[in-house]
C-alpha cells in the first residue's frame, strides 16, 4: 500500500516504529520500547464507525488511544490492602510488573475491572441470584490475579482466569442497551480453557440475577456446552447467551457453526431489531470468519435487554463455567462488518502470545519419552473413572491437556488426571475424575522429566513399561526409567 508522504517522513524518523492503515483505524505493528500498544484502540474505531464503546474491560490494554487510567485493581491476601493496576504508557500495555511488585509473597484477587469507556460500568464481585456462589452470602468468587499470565506486544500481563464459581457482574449501568436497542460485543478469551457448562459469558445481562424470561440477555458464550445451542464437532463454539438458552443461529439446538481451536480467540456476537450475527477469528492473526447472520431465534424478538453486565457467568449467576478473559467492550449501535474488521486488525497487531518461555501448558499432549505415544482418554469417554492409556498421537481433545495454576492436569477443561481412590500405593490407577481440587489430583511437572502426584510422591508410569497402544497408565515408585519420562508437546 502506499503510505501518506507526511506518514512516511514520521517513520522514517521514528526507525523503528511500524503503523498499518486500515479502514477506520490507524495501528501500530510493533514498538520496541513495549510501552505504547496502538495509536487508536479498539473504542476508537468503534468511534469512527458510529458504534461508540459504552463499557471497555481490558487487564492487558488500553482500549483507547488517549487512555492512561487504571485498567483493574487487586487486593493481597496478607494485608487486605489493594493497587490499582494501570499502563506503561497512554494507550499503552498493562504495567504488570506493578502487580508483581504488590503481590510478591502473597496470593492477590482481582477486586475491580475498570470502564476504560467514562461511563463507570465498572465489574466487580457478582452477587447470588438464580444460583448462588461459593463465596460468603452466596456471592461469587474473585479471580486469582497471577493464573492466567500471557504477553502482549511482548510485555507480561495477566488475563481474568475464571474457574467454576467466579464471577463479576454491574447491574446499575450506564447507557447499554436495553429493550431491543441494537448493540456489539466481543471478548478476547483463551481458547484453551472452557468446559461444557454454563456459562462463559460476557455481555448484556438482567439486572435482578434470575431466569425469568427469554430475550433478556445478550452476551458471547465460549465453551462446549450442548445443553442448548451447539454446532460442528466437539466444540468450543463461540455462542450467544440470550436467557432460556445458548443460541448458535436461528435454530434452537444445532446450527452449523464451527468448533473453534485458536489459543486465542476474538468472539463477537451483535443484535438489532429481528437480526444479529456472531463472528469470531484467531486473535492472533488473520481475519474474522462470520459463523452466523441471521434473523434472531423464535421467541426472541422484539428482545427485551435489560443492560447490565456480566463476565464468566450466566444471566441467573450460573457459576459451573470456565473461561479466561483478556479484552472485551459492549457498543451502543450495531457494528459494521468494516468497523468490526478493523477492530480485529487492531487485536491481532495488540501482539497477545503465551507467557515467556512458550507456556507449553496449555492444551498440550502429554507424550511418552519411551514410546512416543501420547496420554489418552480411551474413545474420547468423558465418564468418571477411566483409566487413561497411551495412544498414537492424533491431537485429538481426548489428548489435550492443560496444566493449571493449581497442578491440575485437566482435560475437556473439566475432567482432571486423579489419583484413583486417592490411592498412594504403587499400581493405583491415573483416572480421570471431575476436578475438585483435591490433592490426590494435584501434579508436578518436574525438570527431569517426570509427573509425580503432589499426595503421592509416585511418578506417572506406563505399565509394565509397555509402549504400545492401550498400555494403561498407573503410579509407581519413581525409578529414573523411560517409562516415567513425559513430554508437554503443543
Amino acid at each position: 500500500m502506499n503510505l501518506p508522504r507526511r506518514l512516511s517522513r514520521f517513520l522514517a524518523a521514528a526507525g523503528t516504529l511500524l503503523v498499518l492503515v486500515i479502514g477506520v483505524g490507524i495501528y501500530v505493528i510493533s514498538d520496541p520500547s513495549g510501552a505504547r500498544a496502538a495509536v487508536s484502540g479498539p473504542c476508537d474505531i468503534y468511534a469512527s464507525g458510529g458504534t461508540p464503546c459504552v463499557a471497555a474491560h481490558s487487564t492487558t490494554r488500553a482500549l483507547y488511544g488517549a487512555y492512561n487510567g487504571p485498567l483493574y485493581q487487586v487486593r493481597r491476601s496478607s494485608d487486605n490492602a489493594t493497587r490499582d493496576v494501570g499502563v506503561l504508557s497512554v494507550g499503552g500495555y498493562a504495567d504488570a510488573a506493578a502487580q508483581d511488585s504488590f503481590c510478591a509473597n502473597t496470593s492477590c484477587l482481582i477486586t475491580v475491572i475498570y470502564d476504560q469507556s467514562g461511563r463507570n460500568n465498572r465489574l466487580t464481585q457478582a452477587p447470588p441470584g438464580g444460583f448462588s456462589g461459593p463465596a460468603p452470602g452466596g456471592w461469587d468468587n474473585l479471580a486469582d490475579a497471577k493464573a492466567a499470565p500471557i504477553t502482549i506486544g511482548g510485555q507480561k500481563a495477566y488475563g481474568v482466569y475464571i474457574s467454576p464459581g467466579t464471577g463479576y457482574r454491574n447491574n446499575n449501568t450506564n447507557g447499554v442497551a436495553t429493550g431491543d436497542q441494537p448493540e456489539g460485543i466481543y471478548a478476547v478469551v483463551d481458547g484453551t480453557h472452557y468446559n461444557q457448562w454454563c456459562c462463559f459469558d460476557y455481555g448484556n445481562a438482567q439486572t435482578n440475577n434470575r431466569a425469568d424470561s427469554p430475550a433478556i440477555m445478550e452476551t458471547v458464550y465460549f465453551g462446549a456446552n450442548k445443553q442448548w445451542g451447539y454446532g460442528a464437532g466437539n466444540g468450543p463454539w463461540i455462542m450467544a447467551d440470550l436467557e432460556w438458552g445458548l443460541f448458535s443461529g436461528v435454530n434452537a439446538g444445532y446450527n452449523n457453526i464451527p468448533s473453534i481451536n485458536h489459543r486465542f480467540v476474538t468472539a463477537m456476537v451483535k443484535g438489532e431489531p429481528n437480526h444479529w450475527a456472531i463472528r469470531g477469528g484467531n486473535a492472533q492473526s488473520g481475519g474474522l470468519s462470520t459463523m452466523f447472520d441471521g434473523p434472531r431465534p423464535n421467541g426472541y424478538h422484539p428482545m427485551k435487554k435489560q443492560g447490565a453486565i456480566l463476565l464468566g457467568i450466566g444471566g441467573d449467576n450460573s457459576v459451573t463455567g470456565r473461561g479466561t478473559f483478556f479484552e472485551g467492550v459492549l457498543t451502543s449501535g450495531y457494528p459494521s462488518a468494516a468497523t468490526e474488521n478493523a477492530v480485529q486488525a487492531n487485536i491481532t497487531a495488540a501482539g497477545y502470545a503465551p507467557a515467556s518461555g512458550g507456556n507449553p501448558q496449555q492444551n498440550v499432549q502429554v507424550v511418552g519419552g519411551q514410546s512416543g505415544r501420547c496420554v489418552d482418554v480411551p474413545n474420547g469417554n468423558t465418564t468418571n473413572g477411566t483409566q487413561t492409556q497411551l495412544w498414537d498421537c492424533t491431537g485429538g481433545t481426548p489428548q489435550r491437556w492443560t496444566y493449571t495454576a493449581q497442578g491440575q492436569l485437566q482435560v475437556y477443561g473439566t475432567k482432571c488426571l486423579d489419583a484413583n481412590g486417592a490411592g498412594t500405593s504403587n499400581g493405583t490407577q491415573a483416572i480421570i475424575w471431575d476436578c475438585h481440587g483435591g490433592t490426590n489430583q494435584q501434579w508436578n511437572v518436574n525438570a527431569n522429566g517426570t509427573i509425580t502426584g503432589a499426595q503421592s510422591g509416585l511418578c506417572l508410569d506406563a505399565n509394565g513399561a509397555a509402549t504400545a497402544n492401550g498400555t494403561k497408565l498407573i503410579l509407581w515408585s519413581c525409578n529414573g526409567q523411560q517409562n516415567q519420562q513425559w513430554n508437554l508437546r503443543s
